[in-house]
């Protein structure tokens, strides 16, 4: 069946940010269009009619995972539940073997692309921390939970859930054998106590 004029396959757009994540994560910014559209099994004109350049790959890349992170905090329920399952999907996707992965491709691409490594940022974990931080105004606002600095405590809930995780997968250290649903319930709970009205 013919596509309508404009629409987007979903299916070679997902390709190409695998291949892309799996080439920052060999080559860093070295990594070149063609590359990432040989590895995604796609024409260069298809890899251009999605994504201009690589910074425009990268920040699909970090808004991708940054949804995925996220999506706890668009569920509602108990403070402790949400936070929990937001806890978790952090675990589960930055200390995934995919997860370390990519973090050590970004690492790989600061130096040689900045404005790569910015945009990484911004859409991904920068994103993922406004998106906590405006969670946290609404549960001060409800009276859930006092936030004085919510997105000083977004920080701070980031830092209790991945401890050293980030700096593990950047160098590629075999990470402790860690409940993950455990540490993440802990975390929620702590939290919850530590900012309880």
């Amino acid at each position: 069946m013919p596509r309508v004029i404009g629409q987007i396959d979903e299916k070679k757009s997902e390709a190409i940010l695998d291949a892309a994540m799996a080439l920052f994560a060999e080559k860093g910014g070295a990594a070149s269009m063609e590359q990432i559209a040989r590895r995604a099994g796609v024409s260069k004109q298809t890899l251009y009619n999605r994504y201009a350049s690589k910074v425009e790959i990268g920040r699909a890349m970090a808004e991708r995972r940054s949804d995925a992170i996220t999506a706890p905090l668009r569920t509602g329920g108990e403070p402790v539940e949400v936070l929990t399952a937001l806890a978790r999907a952090m675990l589960d996707k930055l200390c995934s073997a995919e997860g370390r992965s990519a973090m050590r491709g970004v690492a790989l691409i600061s130096p040689q692309a900045p404005d790569l490594a910015q945009a990484v940022y911004h859409a991904g974990p920068g994103e993922s921390l406004r998106r906590l931080s405006t969670w946290l105004a609404e549960q001060d606002a409800r009276g859930f939970m006092r936030v004085p600095d919510p997105t000083a405590a977004a920080e701070m809930f980031t830092g209790m859930t991945m401890g050293h995780g980030y700096l593990r997968g950047i160098l590629g250290v075999d990470e402790p054998d860690i409940d993950q649903s455990r540490r993440a319930r802990e975390t929620a709970e702590r939290f919850i106590r530590a900012f309880a009205p």
